[in-house]
């Protein structure tokens, strides 16, 4: 009996998250119709003109009163890049790498 109740307690949480999924959604998709962000797939195609990686996350979050948008990248090597651009401008506003000392502005 434990295993059983052990094994749903993660799908009973899951409609939470994926609920907070759409909330995050819902509230992307009205930053792009309102002009407070672009769309992302603007913001995918810049960080891939400049960052060529595999895309492992992309979130657009409230940062200081801004939306940002946090693209995480899997580079040659293994290196783990994250980076932030302006929602609304696409301007770059920072570049971290996971594991090193570099903490990049562009």
């Amino acid at each position: 009996m434990r295993w059983t109740v052990a094994l749903l307690l993660p799908l009973l949480a899951m409609p939470a998250a994926l609920a907070d999924a759409d909330q995050d959604q819902d509230r992307a998709r009205a930053a792009v119709e309102q002009g407070r962000a672009l769309p992302l797939r603007t913001i995918l195609d810049r960080a891939a003109a400049r960052f060529p990686g595999q895309l492992l996350e992309a979130e657009l979050e409230e940062e200081h009163g801004r939306l940002v948008y946090e693209i995480k990248l899997l580079m040659d090597g293994g290196r783990v890049v994250k980076l932030h651009y302006d929602a609304r401008t696409g301007d770059l506003l920072a570049v971290k790498e996971r594991g090193t000392e570099k903490d990049r502005r562009p």
